[in-house]
């Protein structure tokens, strides 16, 4: 039995924001609907006049659609499968699909890629399902059945890791777990390094694919300095360091599974058991708060990078989190040598570039000391950003020389 979309209508003047093809609508600008609807379901959005504004994925909370198509169309299997197949595509265009090199990146980036809510990520023949939204949830039989068809021999299996990220409040309830077939390996190639992905206990959909330009560039920086990754969850910064030759390397995260993980990715990549020329350890790796560990390190280290987890996840945390990066920034800043370098980053959504930016000018003032701004950083663009939707640039870094 088909069951007819249902429509909601906004209020008048509501309309400008689906008009300039931002995806979403928020529950203030609804003023009726059909029908009761279900979490997840279709809808269809007009404006006061009865004119198509789009079709979305409907959900209680404050964000009640998400737009997946300004224009009337049929949804159905083939729909879903060509939007993954043009992200697809778009990852074969940077040189990422299908690269010797590198089999890890991000096939699927939420409203980036047309499906708000949805995120998928490939890790060298697994893709991992992250979903943040009940209408993507549900999606996720015609997404394992286009993954199959867009990848072919190469897919070996699909992971849902959805428990999470859903919303807290509905009654649909996602339970991590294989989808499809059976995983062959968990190891993946980033730029030539090893790296161990736990996609089923780790963070996020277990690797974060998103700092693959950032570590390149720390790599270009690292010769023969003293380098300190903190919160360096699977070590990823911390192997690209010791590859360029990196003359000490100490990588810190509070906890002790992720720091087990890192040490795995060091010897994965043979440098575990190496020493420096003063006779000790090339790489060591502490399970220790990061803010206690930078104290009385005083100018011992020529780089320090700075990834922390986001401060504030909603706008009630924002000014905590903005003074929580002064505190890190200024406690980094304090302790680097003259002539050291800090890469610094928020991936903190609801901090912007220029809040970000302010709190560590701020912690620069406090520090006294001279400081300039060699790059400013972002993810790389298997994260593309809808130009309607700029909310989806997310993390926002800097690259700071300290004299």
């Amino acid at each position: 039995m088909i069951t007819e979309i249902p429509l909601i209508t906004l209020n008048a003047g509501k309309e400008s924001s689906p008009l300039r093809y931002h995806p979403w609508i928020f529950s203030g600008a609804i003023k009726s609907k059909s029908r009761e609807i279900q979490e997840g379901e279709i809808v269809e959005v007009k404006d006061s006049k009865g004119a198509f504004l789009g079709l979305g994925l409907y959900q209680t909370g404050s964000i009640s659609v998400r737009i997946f198509s300004f224009r009337k169309t049929e949804v159905d299997q083939k729909f879903w499968k060509n939007k993954l197949l043009r992200a697809y595509n778009l990852r074969r265009k940077l040189g990422l699909a299908e690269n010797k090199e590198t089999n890890v990146y991000r096939l699927f980036f939420a409203e980036g890629d047309g499906i708000p809510g949805l995120i998928i990520d490939y890790f060298n023949g697994t893709a991992v399902i992250q979903t943040h939204s009940v209408g993507a949830h549900l999606l996720k039989d015609q997404l394992v059945q286009a993954l199959q068809e867009i990848y072919g021999n190469q897919l070996k299996a699909v992971y849902d890791k959805s428990e999470e990220t859903m919303p807290k409040q509905t009654t649909i309830k996602a339970v991590n777990g294989c989808l499809w077939g059976a995983t062959e390996s968990n190891e993946v190639l980033e730029n030539e390094h090893l790296f161990k992905v736990d996609w089923e206990a780790g963070q996020k959909t277990g690797f974060f694919v998103d700092q693959r330009e950032s570590r390149e560039l720390v790599k270009r920086y690292s010769k023969d300095k003293t380098v300190l990754n903190t919160f360096c969850y699977s070590g990823g910064f911390s192997v690209y360091a010791l590859a360029a030759g990196a003359k000490e390397v100490h990588s810190v995260d509070s906890s002790k599974k992720a720091i087990a993980l890192c040490d795995e990715n060091v010897a994965l990549n043979n440098f575990a058991g190496q020493l420096t020329a003063e006779g000790t350890p090339l790489h060591t790796s502490f399970a220790q708060d990061t803010f206690d560990f930078l104290a009385g390190r005083d100018k011992y280290y020529d780089l320090i990078i700075l990834d922390p987890p986001a401060f504030a996840k909603h706008q009630g945390a924002r000014h905590n989190a903005i003074q929580g990066y002064k505190r890190l920034n200024l406690e980094a800043l304090k302790q680097i040598k003259p002539g050291g370098i800090v890469f610094t980053f928020s991936c903190s959504q609801v901090i912007d570039k220029a809040s970000f930016q302010g709190a560590v000018m701020a912690a620069s003032i406090e520090s006294g000391r001279t400081i300039r701004i060699l790059h400013h950083l972002s993810q790389p663009a298997d994260h593309p950003v809808s130009i309607f939707h700029p909310e989806g640039e997310y993390i926002k870094g800097l690259v700071l020389y300290v004299e």
